[in-house]
């Protein structure tokens, strides 16, 4: 699990995260969702350490994270798996050579250790056969899914996914949630999706948290979300055609 408790994040006058208190669950997935300049990239950023927050607590398991030693920092690191939003796949290098990559960085393993374990990641996002090709060689749900066996790689206990469907089609996007969901039932991961599709909300929101100006706005799963009476929380999700059909399915029903 993951807890925040009253963070706070500014850059300069600006304020960006204002007493934001959160428990991110095992094994679900938990969704951060919210309009552009909301502040929930920084939120994500500010989790894994790549913002410093000014004041509060960010805690992994029993481990407060936030006022850790940077030495102390890099363990926890090693515990963390990251999807990038454009999938930040090495162009230069081969699907095999990508997913090894953290293994190289991160364990002594002898090659064919490492080459077991790759394979093993790939087969688990379901790509074979591909170990030789290069980035630029596959589909964007191939890189994204390339992507996700990286950060799988070390066996996190944590994974951070930022914008997983970005580029991507409809039913491309639907594959890679359900991906994301199965392999966080199956090792048991605390998973962290920052996303605005709201077809991920109703596809794996186990738990959706709602970030509106900086604060915290609302929180509760992916049933609630369709009969939310929260007004800022209505605009935001109920603003396509789609999520409209699914209120009325919902009340229908």
């Amino acid at each position: 699990m993951i807890a925040l408790k009253n963070v706070y994040k500014s850059f300069g006058d600006n304020s960006v995260l204002e007493d934001i208190s959160v428990f991110f669950e095992q094994g679900k997935t938990n969704l951060i969702i919210g309009q552009s300049g909301s502040g929930k990239t920084v939120l994500l950023k500010s989790i894994i350490g790549l913002h410093q927050i000014d004041s509060g607590e960010i805690i992994y398991g029993d481990k407060e994270f936030s006022r850790m030693p940077i030495k102390e920092k890099k363990e926890i690191r090693k515990e963390i798996g990251m999807v990038f939003q454009g999938g930040a796949l090495f162009d230069s290098a081969t699907v095999e050579e990508n997913v090894m990559f953290p293994l190289e960085m991160f364990t002594n393993m002898t090659k064919a250790e490492m080459l077991d374990r790759v394979n093993f990641c790939l087969s688990k996002v379901n790509l074979e056969n591909v170990n030789k090709l290069y980035p630029a060689e596959i589909s964007g749900g191939m890189q994204k899914r390339v992507s996700i066996a990286r950060a799988i790689a070390l066996n996190p206990k944590y994974l951070f996914c930022d914008e997983p469907n970005s580029g991507l089609d409809p039913k491309t996007a639907i594959v890679i949630d359900q991906l994301i969901r199965e392999l966080t039932l199956e090792f048991n991961m605390t998973t962290v999706v920052n996303t605005h599709d709201m077809n991920s909300v109703i596809e794996i929101g186990d738990k959706i948290v709602f970030i509106f100006e900086g604060k915290k706005w609302w929180e509760g799963n992916r049933d609630d979300i369709l009969t939310t009476e929260n007004k800022e929380l209505e605009e935001f999700i109920f603003a396509s055609d789609l999520m409209r059909k699914f209120k009325h399915l919902k009340v229908d029903l």
